[in-house]
């Protein structure tokens, strides 16, 4: 294997893919801050945090559910048509939801408003997923863990300035700015993005065989992949919750942020590594052992004594994180059948967001009785029994589509 960043200047020299990939991290920067942002406005404002809770989990199970059903319809009616009314929509709610925020309406319409927003959030990532085969051509099989890997580290550098854009708007502004801001970015970013070349070129997609209702999923390999993210995504979101609990055990609140923010600049460079090698094992071999490896470097989190024996903890612990949501990634792009790549990269968001709200309602119940270990421990081996699953399912792994015999979504 041989390390650099050659890879990654071919994959961003090729044509038309710089612009794309700028536009879905600018459309997608609100992830990172849209969440906190919610929780701070509506706190303000409703003097409540079960409401604000309740929101903000309504926005993330609008986007993590709706999500594959949005997939299915850019696969039949092509990109455009389907991103920019979604973007529309999406930064209307979001807009609605600052007036009601203010007004004295019933919690249950400011629930019902954020899962609209959220279920019009546009799947960027899956977009720009289905869109490599083509960008990439005959550099595909070489190039692609590379694209799929800046993906991973756009989104892990998301969640690190997401919240200090929130805070920043916060301190100069109000709370709300940041989600009129985040608003503005998602429709600005998803505009530029079906104005490009190939996006706009998307069309229904060439769909080989009957896929039924499960679409996607339908495809051993694909169910596979799926049921196995929702283990990791349990990991990460317990320990989004467990670090924050040992940073205010220890009676440093405020260092939960930068653990946080140490765990996910290590998930960068995490999967800067991984796709700058040159992998000779075949990826459906390479995904269960990250999954493992993530299981394996969060048990020692449970040893920290005190907070500066953490941040290094911390940091070892992010390093599997990102290559395994990039090799998951390849995996599922070579394994979709025919017609539906689209909607099969969302279904691995949705198996990854379900996997994270699991991960952090049952890390907090552990925080507040049997303490943060216990929510470490068992992050760890939640992450550990979807390593060994993906282990058991290394034959679905490998198999063809059984639908379509193609390796790459069309």
């Amino acid at each position: 294997m041989t390390l650099g960043g050659a890879r990654y200047r071919r994959v961003l020299a090729t044509p038309g893919v710089a612009p794309l990939y700028a536009l879905t991290v600018l459309g997608r920067v609100p992830i990172g801050l849209v969440t906190i942002a919610l929780v701070l406005f509506l706190r303000e404002e409703t003097g409540s945090f079960t409401v604000a809770g309740l929101a903000a989990a309504g926005y993330a199970l609008g986007t993590g559910l709706v999500a594959p059903f949005l997939g299915r319809l850019i696969d039949r009616l092509g990109q455009r048509p389907v991103l920019l009314p979604l973007a529309v929509v999406h930064a209307t709610s979001m807009a609605c939801l600052v007036p009601l925020g203010h007004a004295d309406v019933h919690p249950a319409v400011l629930v019902a408003v954020a899962w609209v927003t959220g279920a019009t959030v546009p799947p960027l990532s899956s977009a720009l997923r289905a869109l490599w085969p083509t960008l990439l051509g005959e550099q595909r099989d070489e190039l692609l863990p590379a694209a799929l890997a800046l993906d991973a580290i756009a989104i892990e550098l998301i969640f690190v300035t997401g919240p200090l854009l929130v805070a920043a708007a916060a301190a100069v502004l109000v709370p709300e700015a940041a989600l009129l801001f985040g608003a503005a970015l998602t429709l600005a970013g998803t505009v530029a993005f079906v104005a490009q070349p190939a996006s706009r070129a998307t069309g229904p997609s060439v769909r080989t065989g009957d896929h039924g209702l499960l679409g996607a999923m339908a495809a051993p390999g694909v169910r596979a992949v799926v049921l196995c993210t929702v283990p990791a995504g349990f990991c990460f979101g317990a320990t989004e919750v467990a670090l924050p609990a040992f940073a205010r055990a220890e009676g440093a609140p405020d260092a939960a942020g930068l653990l946080l923010a140490a765990w996910a600049l290590t998930s960068a460079a995490g999967g800067f590594a991984y796709g700058a090698r040159s992998w000779t094992s075949p990826v459906a071999q390479r995904w269960p052992l990250l999954l493992l490896g993530c299981g394996v470097t969060f048990l020692p989190l449970a040893l920290a004594p005190s907070v500066a024996v953490m941040v290094p903890l911390a940091m070892v612990a992010g390093c599997c994180i990102a290559p395994a949501i990039t090799a998951g990634n390849e995996l599922v792009g070579r394994l979709a059948p025919s017609g539906v790549g689209t909607e099969a990269y969302t279904w691995v968001t949705m198996a990854l967001v379900g996997g994270i709200a699991g991960g952090n309602a049952v890390a907090g119940a552990l925080a507040e009785g049997p303490g943060w270990r216990a929510a470490v421990l068992t992050a760890a081996i939640v992450a550990l029994a979807g390593g060994a699953l993906a282990t058991t399912r290394r034959r679905a792994l490998v198999a063809a589509p059984s639908l379509s015999g193609a390796e790459a979504p069309r």
